[in-house]
């Protein structure tokens, strides 16, 4: 049995040789993407200032004047290695605030962030507290609050009806 070991051997090393391979590779290829990857990545972040209201890279607005000029300052900026924020930062410098796709979440931009959760969750603690205030309520009153009419009191209910009842009988005659 002691040939089929240094066969064995072998196999594990070419495998492992293989896998090493492999990983060297993938490695590689994610690295060459890199610039791709962040260029996609920024454009996704800026819109186009043509005012077609897209998104830089989705820009699809015929005779865009402005979309291929972004697109090559953008793809500048990334061969430059600038890091994402100097890149973004160039952009709001040379065409506005508007730039921007989304909201920074840095000082008073994280109004923008914020406030919609406050506004859910305040509307939300006011339906809550309506709701538990007309379930306290209550819908009848408290047995013993009302006293029974009685006697001399019922007697002018019982005339009252009776004239009210007579008085549309004599009406829907007349009619």
């Amino acid at each position: 049995m002691r040939p089929a070991a240094p066969m064995l051997r072998n196999s594990i090393l070419k495998r492992c040789l293989q896998s090493g391979l492999l990983f060297v590779t993938l490695l590689a290829a994610l690295g060459a993407g890199d610039a791709s990857r962040r260029f996609t990545d920024l454009g996704h972040r800026l819109m186009c200032v043509c005012g077609c209201h897209q998104i830089l890279l989705e820009c699809n607005h015929v005779g865009c004047q402005y979309s291929s000029r972004m697109r090559d300052e953008l793809a500048a900026a990334v061969d430059r290695e600038n890091n994402d924020d100097l890149a973004l930062q160039w952009f709001v410098q040379a065409y506005g605030a508007t730039v921007i796709a989304a909201p920074t979440g840095t000082g008073f931009n994280r109004v923008a962030w914020i406030m919609p959760y406050l506004a859910l969750a305040f509307g939300l603690s006011t339906v809550v507290l309506i709701v538990r205030s007309w379930k306290s309520r209550p819908l009848l009153p408290p047995p013993g609050s009302v006293k029974p009419v009685e006697g001399a009191e019922l007697d002018h209910f019982r005339e009252q009806a009776r004239r009210d009842t007579d008085t549309e009988d004599q009406i829907q005659k007349g009619h």
